[in-house]
């Protein structure tokens, strides 16, 4: 926990306006950390203000409002940011075949892009001082592939792919990186997910409208739509030990199904992970 008598450790969270960021920013706040949430709507960062957690307007598609967020932060903080947790991000379903390229560059400009310069943006505060944490919210979609989860998933194996570059270039800074993997969790995703579907996949053109009527069912389901869904809180274990650690993991897994497969990934047969991966998702 931090230590009272001193300066609170500050940490700037993206994608707070539900889910995982919502529920961090909270728990943060309660713990004496100087919270720094960020949403992309200005009705929830309204939202979050009058419950008492400072927040300000960021998206992550925009680079200059990534830009202008960094530098409210950098006001806010004394210049001195000692953690950043890279959370907001979105899944765009669809066929690989049916994803027009501007709906592949729009999910790698919110979920690569975005976190790419925003942490670009506070190393070098954190390399001159000599200490920090970036924490990246990927997902089990980071290293194994579900059907119709094309975009997403090539987004968070860009991610895993930058973040572990970088956590070898950073070694000896005091600079921590970590990977946090969750699989299922109660969240609005599958809710926005929805959205961004019915606006950007030609369902009755495509050869996969049968099964997009299945997608669409379970993006509509209310609740846990898949086994081994956990809330929030089993995030925010994970997220307080990246932080306060003084060796923390370089990669957190969260639920059931995440360890599943990062143990079926090592010891199946990539045939045999296929059949696997095609019948279960």
């Amino acid at each position: 926990m931090p230590d009272q008598k001193t300066k609170p450790q500050s940490i700037l969270i993206t994608g707070c306006s539900s889910g995982i960021g919502y529920y961090c920013a909270h728990q943060l706040h309660q713990r004496g950390y100087q919270v720094i949430a960020s949403c992309r709507k200005k009705e929830d960062v309204q939202k979050l203000q009058s419950e008492g957690i400072d927040c300000l307007e960021l998206d992550l598609e925009d680079s200059q409002s990534v830009r202008n967020a960094f530098e409210e932060v950098m006001e806010k903080t004394g210049g001195e940011l000692d953690a950043l947790f890279n959370n907001g991000a979105f899944g765009q379903p669809g066929a690989v075949e049916d994803l027009p390229r501007e709906v592949l560059r729009r999910q790698f400009e919110t979920n690569v892009f975005g976190w790419h310069e925003l942490t670009r943006l506070v190393l070098p505060g954190m390399i001159q001082r000599g200490t920090g944490r970036i924490l990246q919210n990927s997902s089990v979609l980071g290293f194994v592939s579900f059907k119709y989860r094309g975009a997403y998933v090539a987004s968070k194996f860009a991610l895993e792919g930058l973040t572990d570059t970088l956590r070898l270039e950073l070694h000896g800074t005091g600079v921590q990186v970590c990977l946090i993997e969750p699989g299922p969790i109660l969240s609005e995703f599958r809710a926005n997910g929805l959205k961004v579907f019915e606006e950007n996949i030609d369902t009755e053109a495509s050869r996969h409208r049968r099964e997009y009527e299945k997608q669409v069912q379970r993006l509509r389901t209310e609740g846990p739509a898949a086994s081994f869904t956990l809330g929030p809180e089993a995030v925010y274990q994970r997220v307080l030990h990246a932080l306060e650690s003084p060796n923390p993991k370089i990669r957190y897994y969260v639920t059931f199904p995440t360890y599943l497969m990062a143990g079926l990934k090592r010891i199946l047969p990539h045939r045999w992970l296929d059949y696997f991966l095609r019948s279960n998702s």
